[in-house]
Formats: C-alpha cells, structure tokens, sequence
C-alpha cells in the first residue's frame, strides 16, 4: 500500500467523520483525488466501515467484562460464534490461542446483568468462562499504527 493510502487511512482512523475537503488538506491531494482513493480503499475493504463511539455508561451500559471460554468437551464443534451471535451484550468475539477458544467482550448494566448473560453464554455453547471485570478504561479502540 503506497504511503498517500496509509495516510488517509490514519487520518480517518482517527477521524470517521473527517470531510473529504479537511481530509484532502492534511493529506496533500485535490478533494477528488481523496474522494476517489476513499471509494478505491472502501472497495479493495482496506477501509470497511465508519462507526460511532458510544459511552457505555450513557446508555445504562457501564459494566464491561472479558469472557474466556473453554469447551467442556474438546470434541464438540467449534461453532461458538454461531451459538452465541443472538446475545446483543457480545460487543466483540476474538478466536485465541491458548487454554481458551474464544474471548469475548460485553457490556452488561449490573453485575447480576452480568451473571445472567454468564448463564446464557454456558448454556448456549456448552462451555466453562473465566471473567475478568474492567474497573477503568484508560483509553480503548485506538486506531492502529498505520
């Protein structure tokens, strides 16, 4: 990927909302020069998609947790992604190596919230969790060193 590419990328990676004529500043080019290499990067899905940040504890959301999962019987199918897309509180699901087979991050109202969806996601998917509770987030979904 030339380095006019990554720079656009960084910039909206920092940035979503950045305008094609603020973005064409900082970069160097003409506004549809930029507009063009965004459609370009979009299409090659080097950039796949702008999202809103949402403060959980704004929406009575202020419990995130990490779960590891670990399969009871390590025979069965993986399709723990699919057992467990219907629980709206798994924000991210991550395949790892390791003792675990999955982590996952949620985002729950209470600790009793967090208690049922633990019963949910054993039920579902047929699996033991380890949970560790995030007490602060110092700082979350920073952009990747482009």
């Amino acid at each position: 990927m030339e380095a006019t590419d990554r720079a656009i990328l960084r910039e909206l990676a920092w940035d979503g909302r950045c305008s094609f004529t603020d973005l064409a500043e900082r970069v160097g080019l003409s506004v549809s020069a930029v507009h063009q290499r965004v459609r370009r990067l979009e299409q090659r899905g080097a950039l796949q998609g702008y999202t809103a940040k949402v403060d959980g504890d704004q929406i009575g959301l202020p419990l995130t947790a990490f779960i590891s999962l670990t399969p009871i019987d390590p025979a069965a199918p993986d399709d723990y992604p699919q057992r467990l897309e219907h629980l709206p509180q798994i924000e991210s699901c991550y395949s790892v190596a390791g003792d675990e087979s999955y982590i996952l991050q949620v985002r729950v109202e209470s600790p009793l919230g967090l208690e049922e969806l633990l019963r949910q996601i054993r039920e579902a998917a047929k699996v033991s969790t380890r949970t560790t509770v995030v007490l602060s987030t110092p700082f979350e979904n920073r952009p990747p060193a482009i």
